[in-house]
């Protein structure tokens, strides 16, 4: 069964940091590009980063670049999402989701339209 699942959110103050996991179970990740994607409360799911399968070009929203850092380990099957300086605007369920070898442009700025497999969420509270 083709799975994904996050992990690892949390309660943080602002300025704090969380490291999200994105782990992959019946597949493997090595020919696919993993987006990080967020939806908060009354808004639409919107891109964070993205990595791709091919020579691990990343890409950032504007709002997370210098703060959040996108990184793979294929060999444990699993993509990070390093989140640093978080501020209360960050709170938001954090998805990760697939597309193949290339982040896809079109479905990082349109909430993830194209991307196929996608995890349950994890939480991010940023708050003091």
């Amino acid at each position: 069964q083709v799975q994904l699942a996050e992990s690892w959110g949390g309660f943080v103050q602002p300025g704090g940091s969380l490291r999200l996991s994105c782990a992959a179970s019946g597949f493997t990740l090595d020919y696919y590009a993993i987006g990080w994607f967020r939806q908060a409360p009354g808004k639409e799911r919107e891109g964070v980063s993205c990595i791709s399968s091919t020579d691990g070009s990343t890409y950032y929203a504007n709002f997370v670049k210098g703060r959040f850092t996108i990184s793979r380990d294929n060999a444990k099957n699993t993509v990070y999402l390093q989140m640093n300086s978080l501020k209360p605007e960050d709170t938001a369920v954090y998805y990760c989701a697939t597309v193949p070898y290339y982040c896809s442009a079109y479905g990082f700025s349109h909430g993830g339209g194209d991307f196929g497999s996608w995890g349950q969420g994890t939480q991010v509270t940023v708050s003091s």
